[in-house]
């Protein structure tokens, strides 16, 4: 550590999503507010929500004004500095990340282009859809990667659906059909919840629009069969309950072209579709491709040593989806490498926190090992599926509370306990008190 006036060691991260937050809070709480440390953390969005709640907020069942966490206030409270923008390249040799100009809503420039010093970079950018260059995904599909495509997924519904009760002719085949290519936890999740959200907007007064008749909601599976992540027990469970609700669900399904009006299978046949949502595939973002000349592996990700070092570098490391990361234990399914989960990228903020001290107080670095507790799966208020530590197959309740948890310890990361329990406290009264389904 740097003491007696000399320049404090400067950790940048990049990327606010729930390893980066995390771990900008706590090395702003423990190290920046002793000033053993400058920490910077950039991103090109102003608030931060947990990534695995899109869901909620695209069918317009989360109160937003609750999660939403601004990322200004949270440097203030926490010691840390946030820079807006988003990262564009590194020189490694300066020691520096590349940042481009930060732009408004009318195009008007913000923040100019900026270069951020560093002596430690954490990367920690998250993932995206991987459309594997299927035609038309990005001119008549949305994807669920931010806070932004959520409300923009949430305006479109609910537009859908007001514009069904006004017109006076009869509906044309892909009106209010909603098509959610991807059956993994995304898609199922969003499928299970715009049942129920959807047929409460309509219940707003559009009185026209039979909800049971006229809305459609289609998932699209290329696998044998959905949630093919799960042991099959919870994915024939989770099908079962779809088709109860009336989700249509095509498995062995592969989509050869996304249409204005629809989805093209690879088979020919057309599922008509108002709305449809890319909700298949998993990748880094693209500009981390051998950026730096860093090694990255086929979907982009950048691959790190078990220090969370990245092979090639010492000063840089990548937590999170971003971060091909091997897990000796992994089942064949994952590939050998942490899955793209939201515990992952937990487990990895706080290992990164431990070795950031450890390279300030010049001890060497730890190894990082998954722990894996499984994955859950939330279908509303229907039901919860999951697979816990040790295959243990849960549903129901039980399900339903440990999958809550993950969402708790994230806030807690962020809030401490104090607030986190007055926060639930309120959200629980207020819930009693307001709508369920959000229009705006």
């Amino acid at each position: 550590m740097k003491t007696n006036g000399a320049a404090r060691h400067r950790v940048v991260i990049v990327g606010g999503g729930a390893g980066g937050l995390e771990l900008a809070t706590k090395l702003g709480d423990r190290l920046g507010r002793k000033g053993s440390a400058d920490v910077t953390l950039i991103d090109c969005n102003r608030t931060h929500v947990w990534k695995p709640k899109l869901h909620e907020i695209a069918a317009g069942s989360m109160d937003l004004s609750a999660h939403e966490v601004d990322y200004l206030a949270q440097s203030h409270w926490h010691r840390f500095r946030y820079r807006i923008g988003e990262m564009i390249g590194l020189d490694r040799t300066r020691r520096e990340v590349h940042v481009a100009p930060s732009l408004d809503d009318d195009g008007r420039e913000v923040t100019p282009q900026r270069a951020f010093g560093y002596d430690t970079l954490v990367i920690a950018v998250g993932s995206q859809s991987n459309d594997f260059g299927t035609p038309g995904v990005g001119e008549y599909s949305m994807k669920l990667e931010s806070l932004a495509d959520a409300r923009r997924f949430h305006a479109r519904m609910v537009n859908a659906c007001i514009r069904a009760h006004a017109q006076a002719t009869p509906l044309r085949p892909e009106q209010l059909k909603v098509a959610i290519i991807g059956a993994g936890a995304t898609g199922v999740e969003l499928a299970a919840e715009l049942h129920r959200t959807a047929r409460e907007v309509v219940a707003f007064g559009l009185d026209r629009v039979d909800p049971d008749k006229d809305i459609k909601v289609r998932v699209i599976e290329a696998a044998d069969r959905v949630l093919p992540a799960l042991p099959p027990r919870l994915s024939q469970a989770t099908e079962a309950l779809l088709r109860k609700l009336g989700v249509e669900v095509y498995t062995k399904a592969k989509v050869a072209e996304v249409l204005r009006d629809g989805v093209r299978l690879g088979d020919g046949r057309v599922i008509a579709a108002e709305l449809v949502v890319w909700a298949a595939g998993v990748k880094a973002p693209d500009f981390l491709k051998d950026i730096a000349g860093l090694e990255t592996n086929h979907i982009n990700q950048l691959v790190v040593r078990p220090t969370l070092q990245t092979t090639r570098d010492d000063s840089v490391f990548a937590i999170g989806d971003c971060a091909a990361c091997h897990w000796p234990e992994a089942n064949q399914g994952e590939g050998g490498l942490v899955p793209p989960r939201a515990q992952a990228a937990h487990q990895q903020a706080t290992h990164i926190f431990g070795q950031i001290k450890r390279r300030l107080a010049g001890k060497p670095l730890a190894g990082y090992r998954y722990r894996d507790f499984g994955s859950l799966v939330s279908l509303g208020e229907h039901s919860t599926v999951g697979n816990m530590l040790g295959g243990l197959m849960v549903e129901g309740l039980f399900a339903r509370g440990m999958y809550l948890s993950l969402y708790k310890m994230h806030e807690l990361a962020l809030h401490g306990v104090a607030k986190v329990a007055l926060d639930t406290l309120a959200r629980l009264i207020v819930r009693r008190t307001e709508p369920h389904v959000k229009l705006h």
